[in-house]
């Protein structure tokens, strides 16, 4: 064949599809789905039939794990090592199984996820439940097929005596399917086969009176049997695995949280590092440590709590946050058939049942078969003893064996095995006695025969012979249920002021985005001075508020954030504070624009008016805005390419909205023409904006507007105060009025506006760093057409950027 002829053709999309479909079959029947009959995935049954196949069985001596891994690899499964030694260890933890399969020497991991040694140092054997799953396998009871190599025969599936996929149950991923059945109680298991079996159209909720829902080997507490019930009739079906607890009282007023039982897969030292990070974090301050004093008699987790600390919202909050509580997610996925099949508790009950009918009719046909040919050979021998001078006259009179054979063949009329039998007899046999024991096994055969034959012709017998060989299995094998079940899912209230302490402190945010809390004693020790910031940097917000109110931080791409102080990082006020980036991560160019400090969301008139530079504007519901899971940004308002947030007030009551434009313009127009919308929605046009024009400020006023005024700034370092009558009421969506004089050259624009009080200090920030503070009081109130007075050369001081209200020059 040339090289050419060697070459396909073919599109890529159909190679790649026809070899990924072959491989995703072969995982799925092959790799990391359970049969429904047995239970086990390949590389489990290779482990176990290889060790069986050896005399590595539980009566025998352990011998080196790394010897049956090589026999394994050796004869059925050509795979790595590894994941041959990793399936071996875990049918030896009992941690995982419920029964286990394998009985291990040496360190076979832990259930803090440590590994186990390497297969050289330790030594295994089967279990003596794992004889129960190989049970018969040389009666010709299951189909065998070649290996790999064609060496070596091997089973596609075990006997199986007890119904393994639900005692052990099975956890696998595979492609387009995923598999989590839990392990469960043998005797509820065996109970319910035998109720199926009895009443083969038995429904769940019957089933569930023997069979009440899985039985973890790590005990626990399991709450929700609506969901199990779900899943023994769907397949699917969800249900929560909650740590076992107890809350010790100490002396002092102390008490400690001591956890017995974990929840089923979970890591223990990850769940108390995670615990231990809580603590050190200060996200949890009631915990005063965390240890881990779990030893060789049993597991036990103890939470050390400080004094008069309420140890149930503690547990309350740690159930919700940490692993002592979990979901578990019933997915039945079994191999039924050669097909992976989602099934139901009675489809998963009738494969087994199903199988150990098929199981014990080969057997009962190989012993029967067994059976006869012994019997024809006990008759062959009966009458030779007989006839046993006549037999032996013959014998001695021929040549050789097969002359012999052939003599008493044609004198005698024994069949070819019967005359081998003779012939191959020991002289010390030829005794009176045996003709007695060559009946009595006749009887016996004959009986045995019939037994046999009566079960294949019977299926009540069938049955019957099954269901005594389980309550065999129960009586041997059944050990009390470890996970207690609970009707229904606890709630899990957790009470964040007794998890939080009450405290005090000093909540500060930058323009630049640096946020921080101080202790009063921190903040008062430096006199509220000495706030370390970069030249450019500004403080958007600085006050006092406690560790159980929230911030909420606004960002220019129209997200918020949702910030409790008490997590908000501890820092002393001299130093800089944590960006806000390390919290939460922001967009590129993305930067805080405003910070709201909320005691409480509760209050149902409290509202949030946010406005967009291209001059839209909305107010939303305060309590739209408390979210339960907060690490990552929100949207507060919908902004579209090229807007970007300029501000975010919180308002309480009537009022109106004053916008401000770069090119002088402002409009004044009451609150109530806005009306409530959701917190994703982009809003409502606010001020119509002249070509090139945009949005620079949004102030409230919500007072009568007697003791304020407004302040605005420019970028060429002029500010004006004007009186609020200036501005007459309008409607939204208008222009607005001109607040300075136009000039034909180097124009003045507004970078900012304030309402202010006459006793307030404003600051003027420039490009080149300089932050000029002024007192409202000492400017003179001027009409609109003006355009205020000189604070900042933009010669020297450069141009002004911003201006932000001081609130440290109002303390002074």
């Amino acid at each position: 064949m040339t090289t050419s002829e060697r070459i396909q053709d073919l599109p890529l999309e159909e190679v790649i599809g026809d070899r990924f479909g072959r491989y995703s079959k072969y995982i799925i029947q092959d790799r990391a789905l359970p049969d429904a009959r047995d239970g086990l995935k390949p590389v489990q049954r290779r482990i176990l039939y290889a060790m069986f196949h050896e005399g590595n069985t539980h009566e025998k001596a352990f011998r080196k794990s790394a010897k049956t891994v090589g026999n394994v690899i050796g004869n059925y499964h050509p795979h790595g090592d590894t994941s041959v030694y990793e399936a071996m260890v875990r049918m030896s933890q009992n941690w995982k199984l419920r029964h286990m399969m394998i009985e291990m020497h040496g360190n076979n991991g832990s259930v803090d996820g440590d590994s186990a040694a390497a297969m050289r140092y330790t030594e295994a054997r089967l279990s003596a439940i794992a004889g129960e799953m190989l049970r018969d396998i040389g009666k010709n009871t299951v189909d065998f097929v070649p290996n790999f190599d064609d060496t070596e025969p091997e089973p596609t599936v075990l006997p199986s005596r007890y119904p393994n996929l639900l005692v052990n149950g099975s956890t696998g991923i595979s492609a387009g399917y995923a598999t989590d059945i839990p392990p469960h109680a043998l005797h509820e298991v065996l109970d319910a086969v035998l109720m199926r079996m009895d009443k083969p159209d038995v429904s769940v909720e019957e089933l569930m009176t023997v069979i009440k829902g899985p039985d973890f080997p790590t005990g626990a507490i399991i709450q929700g049997t609506e969901g199990i019930k779900t899943a023994y009739k769907t397949g699917k079906g969800r249900f929560v695995i909650r740590a076992k607890s107890e809350i010790e009282q100490l002396k002092g007023g102390k008490s400690q949280i001591v956890v017995t039982e974990i929840p089923y897969d979970v890591n223990k030292a990850n769940m108390v590092k995670k615990m231990d990070e809580l603590r050190l974090d200060r996200k949890l301050d009631g915990i005063a440590d965390v240890r881990d004093e779990s030893d060789r008699t049993g597991l036990r987790v103890v939470i050390e709590l400080k004094k008069d600390v309420d140890g149930n919202a503690i547990l309350q909050y740690l159930l919700k946050n940490t692993d002592l509580q979990v979901t578990y997610n019933f997915n039945m996925i079994a191999i039924s058939n050669r097909r992976p099949t989602l099934m139901s508790l009675p489809m998963l009950l009738d494969a087994y049942i199903g199988h150990q009918k098929e199981v014990v009719t080969r057997r009962s046909q190989f012993d029967i078969q067994k059976a006869q040919d012994r019997l024809h050979i006990v008759e062959g021998l009966m009458k030779a003893l007989s006839i046993l001078d006549e037999v032996i006259k013959t014998i001695r009179g021929s040549k050789d064996k097969r002359d012999a054979k052939n003599n008493i063949i044609f004198k005698f009329e024994f069949t070819e095995i019967q005359a081998e039998a003779i012939v191959s007899l020991q002289l010390y046999r030829l005794t009176n006695t045996d003709i007695t024991e060559l009946q009595q096994e006749d009887a016996a055969l004959r009986k045995l025969i019939e037994q046999l034959d009566a079960i294949l012709k019977s299926d009540k017998k069938l049955s019957a012979v099954i269901k005594k060989e389980l309550a065999a299995i129960r009586k041997q094998f059944a050990e009390a249920r470890r996970s207690i079940i609970e009707e229904k899912i606890e709630e899990i209230k957790v009470d964040l002021d007794i998890l939080v302490p009450s405290e005090e402190v000093i909540v500060s945010v930058t323009k630049d985005g640096y946020v921080k809390r101080t202790s009063i004693r921190s903040y008062g020790a430096s006199n509220g001075t000495g706030y370390e910031m970069k030249e450019s940097d500004y403080s958007l917000l600085e006050t006092q508020m406690n560790t159980q109110h929230h911030l909420l931080l606004f960002t220019s791409a129209g997200n918020y954030l949702y910030q409790p102080v008490h997590e908000l990082p501890d820092i002393k006020w001299k130093d800089l504070g944590q960006h806000v980036s390390s919290i939460i991560p922001l967009e590129q160019n993305e930067t805080i624009i405003a910070a709201i400090g909320i005691e409480s969301f509760d209050d149902e008139e409290a509202l949030i008016i946010t406005a967009s530079k291209n001059g839209l504007i909305k107010q939303s519901k305060l309590i739209d805005f408390k979210v339960q899971r907060y690490g990552r940004t929100f949207k507060a308002m919908g902004i579209k390419k090229g807007d970007a947030m300029i501000d975010a007030r919180l308002v309480k009551g009537e009022g109106d909205v004053i916008l401000f434009t770069q090119q002088a313009f402002a409009l004044r127009f009451p609150l109530s023409e806005l009306s409530i919308t959701g917190v994703r929605t982009a809003g409502v046009r606010g001020i119509n904006l002249k070509d090139d024009d945009q949005v620079v400020a949004l102030e409230i006023n919500e007072g009568d507007g007697t003791s304020i005024s407004i302040l605005i700034a420019t970028q060429r370092g002029s500010v004006k105060r004007m009186s609020l009558k200036e501005l007459d009421l309008a409607s939204r969506t208008q222009g607005g009025v001109v607040v300075l004089k136009e000039l034909k050259s180097n124009a003045h624009r507004i970078i900012g506006a304030k309402l202010v009080k006459i006793d307030e200090t404003v600051v003027l920030v420039t490009d080149k760093g300089s932050k000029l503070p002024i007192l409202a009081g000492s400017l003179r109130t001027v009409d609109r057409y003006s355009n205020g007075s000189a604070f900042a050369d933009d010669r020297t001081d450069g141009n002004v950027t911003h201006i932000y209200r001081d609130s440290k020059a109002e303390k002074e």
